[in-house]
């Protein structure tokens, strides 16, 4: 497989991604850090970091509403839940490691 093959595959893979995080709204970040390790918060300041790689001024708020598909205040508005303590509970175990 040639490099342009290959950017052209990890791309799509990321839109489908993005775009599956942005259908599941029913899943909390918190429970992403839980299980996964990463949520959308971190999707998202990857991506900011890797344009600044590029020379490339991606302002927070620019890369959060490329993950979130809406402007993050507005998503937290409308989809994020008040963490329940055993869901806190597990973050902080987790991130004790």
């Amino acid at each position: 497989m040639d490099d342009k093959t290959k950017t052209e595959l990890e791309a799509a893979t990321f839109r489908r991604l993005v775009a599956h995080l942005q259908e599941r709204t029913d899943v909390q970040n918190i429970d992403l850090m839980n299980l996964a390790g990463f949520c959308r918060n971190c999707l998202s300041r990857w991506y900011r970091e890797e344009a600044a790689e590029q020379g490339i001024t991606v302002p927070d708020p620019a890369a959060r509403e490329i993950v979130y598909g809406m402007p993050y205040d507005q998503w937290k508005a409308k989809y994020q839940a008040e963490a329940k303590p055993e869901q806190k509970a597990a973050f902080d175990k987790q991130h004790k490691l």
